[in-house]
């Protein structure tokens, strides 16, 4: 034995040293992970050749292994650590010889690198990685965070603090549209640092509220960080609850969980969503409330209105607060007595199949008394009363195709019980009605009468859709009977956009908002995966950042703005329309709309072209291009230096001793706690890339195969790196930070500023543990 430690201690403490020692080396991560694997396991397989590497294994064959095993206790669960006095064998940590380690690692890198990185299951989701960083370059460059700090500086600058709580309230609003930490910390430096120490704000606030606010990209989605756990996270829960499912005798995770061990990253982002705004939330109470008690470190500054005209306060009630309250509690009310609802007579050719239990029954005795532990025993008598009842019953009813009879007054039946206005109809007239208000509100001395007229649109549009628009009448026919409303909403809704136009803040913010709203919407609703919207995000940025640049140079930017809307109305058309053409029969309207879509696709690509064509003339797009294929590049290079690495550390069983060490501890709370502050630790060293690589797949089969929820663990770990990257001396955003702050502030200042940071995440950190709710109650309503 080598320094009298156990072989497979020598091996790993030789991989994270040549890892360590590959980091600090200065060749770039991607490759000094790859290269460490291969250094380490030269220098392990050259020690255990000489027989220096020994390795004390529990001798399976002794009496007293077999002495606990015919208690009934699963070898799976017997280790050195819960059994230390166990007899022991000496054998080498390559048992079959370090050459036949090396074939099995070569050709099980192939097959994973086929499987993650190449044409596996992951791929696509891998993909959005591409977009999202394409996205987020692509606004960074386009000096929409100036215009968003310059603006929220004027809105929040006279509150105490309002410095920091703007630079919150972007860094929240850059996390959600770029979600790239580095960049977000190096812009807002660079852009409001000077600001808020020109207007006497103390170095540590001003520091710290940028560090922290700029690490909201790390859980606030769309997170790179989130994607790339949960892919990951995704395999590791399905396999992991395969193997408790099987250990305990059950046939399938389905079997014993009573739901398919799944987790996807769709759902992890709707996990994310209120974690991340409780971040942003306490880090801007915190800015506020230092404000109060030091007011001459975070004085009140008045930068002049981000409005054009002034504004009475029944004014702003009226139409900011009020009028948008009012229709959106009447949206609910009508939706809650049917008055607004859905109107689709889809009616399925087959019946409905009967209702399963809700729990399988017929199970193995010790599937039956796992399942009891982890249900409990009412859940089962339930389960076992329900399939009781479909017994009786002859067993679960099949479906079966319905008579035209049957079809018939299946059909009648959802046209009488269909609500007169349609829940689609209804969301955009609230819409436009809400852009009505706010456009009063903006500009409440401007000619009513284009206002009036497009909210008497809205009344009539709701007015012929319940009179003469039913259920059965087709899409071409409610266009035409809506046409003269939505001239008149079209006429008011023009005149409306040039008062909002008239407002700083709504300029600014409306055109990113929307962006994001149809990318995180589209996710979050369960409308498309994360690969899609990516792609649309990253279009939108693509435009968004062209139409900014023709501003800047005076010129039109009409193509920008039709393109966009020819984005809208393919969307629209697409929605209601059957755009099927290549079925037998094809109906006259459903033609018109396929050459309407087709149109907008082609109007929307060439508008998307001439983006490209805009940014690349006025050298945006080359450096975008190139950024993106750098970040991407490093990020796929990782992930395969990373599967050398841990491929290295399973050879010789290193993976199997810290998962035996780990579920040595009878809590499994215990051990997340213990896996937590690793990575806490970890994080000031290596990236989240080599951290989610590396060390996730190593302890994810330990905290992924409990009964913990896997979005609430996956969560917890994005936040828990976000932690660690403030914390100093080593947190990265610390580093990007003092890259770019001027000489008058100090390291000191920063380390000072983000502790009481790193404390609020801390305390975000354990109202998520106390209150796992905040994770899990959005994906439940959305049925994530």
């Amino acid at each position: 034995m080598l320094f009298g430690l156990d072989g497979v201690e020598v091996g790993l403490m030789i991989v994270f040293l040549c890892l360590f020692a590959g980091i600090l080396s200065g060749f770039p991560v991607a490759f000094a992970i790859g290269g460490s694997a291969v250094i380490s396991f030269g220098i392990i397989a050259a020690l255990d050749s000489a027989g220096l590497l020994i390795h004390q294994a529990i001798d399976t064959g002794s009496a007293e292994y077999a002495a606990i095993l015919a208690e009934g206790i699963k070898a799976e669960t017997i280790s050195v650590f819960r059994y230390p006095d166990l007899p022991r064998i000496e054998e080498p940590v390559f048992v079959s010889g370090w050459e036949t380690a090396l074939d099995r690692n070569v050709s099980f890198i192939v097959n994973r690198m086929n499987e993650r990185v190449l044409a596996g299951a992951s791929i696509e989701t891998l993909l959005a990685v591409l977009m999202f960083v394409l996205m987020g370059i692509t606004l960074e460059r386009s000096k929409i965070a100036n215009d968003l700090l310059t603006t929220m500086a004027r809105v929040f600058g006279p509150l105490p603090g309002g410095l920091a709580v703007s630079v919150v309230v972007v860094g929240a609003f850059l996390a959600a549209s770029t979600g790239i930490v580095g960049a977000t910390v190096v812009t807002m430096g660079l852009l409001s640092l000077p600001t808020m120490l020109r207007n006497n704000y103390s170095p540590e606030l001003a520091t710290g509220v940028i560090a922290a606010s700029g690490t909201l990209g790390q859980i606030i989605p769309p997170s790179i960080v989130i994607v790339l756990l949960g892919t990951l996270a995704g395999d590791l829960y399905s396999a992991a609850q395969e193997a408790r499912a099987q250990e305990v005798g059950c046939s399938d995770a389905l079997t014993y969980l009573g739901e398919p061990a799944v987790v996807s990253v769709g759902t992890l982002f709707q996990a994310a969503l209120l974690p991340g705004i409780l971040l942003a939330v306490l880090y801007g109470l915190y800015a506020f409330g230092y404000a109060l008690v030091n007011p001459t470190k975070a004085p009140a500054v008045e930068l002049g209105s981000a409005n054009s005209e002034p504004i009475s306060r029944s004014e702003a009630l009226t139409w900011f607060l009020f009028a948008p309250v009012g229709l959106i509690v009447g949206l609910i009310l009508l939706m809650q007595v049917n008055i607004i609802g859905n109107q689709s007579i889809v009616v399925d050719t087959f019946s409905d199949a009967g209702q399963t239990a809700s729990l399988r029954t017929n199970v193995s005795e010790s599937c039956q008394e796992a399942m009891i532990d982890l249900h409990g025993i009412e859940a089962w008598e339930t389960a076992v009363a329900e399939q009781a009842k479909i017994d009786e019953a002859g067993g679960v009813a099949q479906s079966v195709k319905l008579t035209e009879e049957e079809l018939e007054a299946a059909l009648v039946a959802k046209i009488e019980n269909a609500a007169p206005i349609g829940t689609g109809i209804a969301a955009g007239l609230i819409l436009m009605a809400l852009v009505f208000t706010t456009a009063r509100g903006v500009s409440p001395s401007s000619n009513p009468q284009p206002i009036i007229i497009g909210a008497l649109g809205i009344l009539l549009a709701v007015l012929i859709d319940i009179v003469l628009i039913k259920p059965t009448t087709s899409p071409g026919n409610t266009v035409l009977l809506l046409i003269l409303p939505i001239i008149m909403i079209g006429y008011g809704a023009k005149h409306a956009v040039v008062a909002l136009g008239k407002n700083d803040l709504l300029k600014v913010v409306f055109p990113p908002l929307v962006l994001i709203v149809a990318v995180l919407g589209s996710i979050l609703g369960g409308i498309t995966n994360p690969t899609p919207a990516a792609a649309l995000g990253a279009g939108g940025a693509l435009l968004l950042a062209a139409y900014r640049k023709l501003q800047d140079l005076e010129q039109s930017g009409r193509i920008i703005i039709m393109a966009t809307f020819a984005l809208i109305i393919m969307i629209l058309v697409g929605v209601n329309f059957d755009l099927r053409v290549n079925i037998e029969e094809v109906s006259f309207e459903n033609w018109i709309a396929f050459i309407f879509a087709k149109s907008a696709y082609l109007f929307a690509l060439f508008g998307i072209l001439f983006a490209c064509w805009v940014l690349f003339s006025n050298g945006v797009l080359s450096p975008v291009v190139r950024e993106t294929a750098k970040v991407t590049s490093m990020v796929f290079t990782i992930l395969i230096g990373s599967q050398l690495l841990n491929l290295v550390v399973i050879s010789f069983g290193g993976e199997h001793y810290i998962q035996q060490f780990l579920r040595s501890f009878d809590s499994e709370f215990q051990v997340f706690i213990i896996v937590m502050l690793v990575l806490f630790v970890l994080g000031f060293v290596l990236d989240f890339l080599e951290i989610i690589y590396i060390v996730i797949p190593i302890v994810g089969p330990v905290i992924y195969g409990g009964t913990m929820d896997p979005k609430w663990v996956t969560i917890m770990i994005a936040v828990n790196l976000q932690t660690s990257f403030l914390t100093p001396p080593f947190g990265f955003a610390l580093f990007y930070l003092r890259g770019v702050a001027p000489k008058e502030v100090t390291t000191g200042h920063i380390y000072r500023g983000i502790i009481p940071f790193v404390l609020i995440q801390v305390v975000g950190l354990a109202l998520l543990a106390l209150f796992p709710g905040v994770v899990t109650i959005v994906p439940n309503l959305l049925g994530g």
